[in-house]
């Protein structure tokens, strides 16, 4: 019964799934009132001989880097944690995300003067790896909805990594993140090294976490420590096998940074997940009171299991929910560390329960993986019942705590 209900939601959900291909294609003008966001993207992706697409899920030797400049819709005609994708081509920057420049970037050292020309003033650089199944595209325009929304005051790098955005490509995606892993710690070694950098933040999603801490893992080993602007690590909704990240997190040694770890036991893809891997739980997933390990560390746990999101996998929470992107602004990256204790997200805000159902409008958001991959809005209202009602079939059909 499980793997059926996990075969029809791929389906329905893969049927569901698309919009325009080729947004990556710079329009002239943005809108007045719109947001900038200005990017530097490194990629092991393979180019696309389509440059409206930039790069593909496929793998290449090498990291390329590409500086891009994304316009985000005026705050009142968006809703805040959602990315308004494109109708149709090209796209209309008044009320949808839209490209305004693509710039290719001379390899690490071109890297190093983006970022000597983007960090501002606090000299503190944000960078972002995404998680499974995610287009190029889908990355580009999370992350800078995820800068805007956040309110971050750091320069946004963002990492991707080959993914062929397929849900039933999960093997040939955290494969990739395993080719990936030189590639990520080459750019964090290069960005400490700048002397223009004084602070970095990472942000990891999903599969993309196993990807970032290994990357660390790598580092730690090969200098004896990890480098020392590496002050805070990010983990929303980790992809990661528990005790993996217990091995990994033994191996960044006495001069860590502060990890930080967004986890929801209600979140049916690390439930997926958990099940494709020996029913061991992943650390997305946990309750923060089992594992009493993690505070001992110095780890901070955030529990947002109570909190709504727009994808009916809820997991992007950190990216979707209004008042979690803000937190994660606001504390996170701009701020300080999160606490010293595993408490949920509500009593970090005082208690209030805070949600997103006003902010999609009563529609669930169809999203097929991490970042959520996000569909036509007609197309969302025409499936959103019917996708409600089969997920409450499933949550009744599954024996808790044992995924899909």
């Amino acid at each position: 019964m499980r793997q059926l209900a996990v075969l029809l939601v791929c389906c329905v959900l893969v049927g569901c799934a698309g919009g325009p291909i080729g947004v990556l294609h710079p329009v002239a003008t943005s809108a007045p009132g719109a947001s900038r966001i200005d990017l530097l993207v490194a990629t092991t992706r393979a180019h696309s001989s389509d440059e409206s697409i930039l790069f593909s899920g496929e793998r290449q030797q090498g990291t390329s880097f590409t500086a891009l400049s994304v316009s985000v819709p005026p705050d009142e005609r968006r809703q805040i944690g959602q990315v308004q994708w494109p109708r149709s081509l090209p796209p209309n920057p008044l009320t949808e995300f839209a490209t305004l420049d693509v710039k290719s970037v001379d390899g690490l050292s071109g890297a190093g003067r983006w970022l000597r020309t983007n960090a501002p003033r606090n000299r503190r650089v944000l960078i972002f790896v995404h998680g499974f199944n995610t287009r190029f595209e889908v990355a580009v325009y999370r992350f800078a909805q995820i800068v805007h929304d956040s309110g971050a005051d750091a320069a946004p790098v963002l990492f991707t990594w080959p993914s062929r955005g397929s849900v039933f490509e999960y093997n040939y995606d955290r494969e990739s993140a395993n080719v990936s892993r030189d590639a990520l710690e080459a750019l964090l070694q290069r960005a400490a090294k700048e002397p223009g950098v004084g602070e970095i933040t990472i942000l990891a999603h999903s599969m993309g976490a196993w990807l970032a801490t290994e990357a660390l893992r790598q580092m730690a080993i090969r200098d004896g420590r990890v480098a020392p602007k590496i002050r805070n690590v990010i983990l929303a909704a980790p992809d990661l096998d528990v005790d993996v990240f217990a091995s990994q997190w033994r191996s960044l040694g006495d001069h860590a940074p502060q990890f930080t770890i967004f986890v929801s036991r209600r979140d049916r893809a690390l439930g997926l997940s958990r099940s494709i891997a020996g029913s061991v739980e992943r650390l997305g997933r946990i309750d923060p009171d089992a594992k009493p390990w993690l505070s001992q560390a110095g780890i901070e746990v955030i529990d947002l299991t109570g909190q709504e999101s727009a994808d009916i996998f809820r997991h992007a929470k950190f990216a979707d929910n209004p008042e979690v992107v803000r937190f994660l602004g606001a504390q996170l990256i701009n701020g300080d560390a999160a606490g010293d204790s595993s408490v949920s997200f509500g009593e970090r805000v005082g208690g209030v329960s805070m949600g997103v159902a006003q902010s999609v409008s009563g529609a669930t958001g169809l999203a097929i993986g991490a970042p959520v991959a996000v569909v036509d809005p007609q197309m969302r209202r025409s499936y959103s019942e019917q996708v409600n009602q089969f997920m409450r079939a499933i949550d009744n059909t599954v024996t808790a705590g044992s995924g899909w």
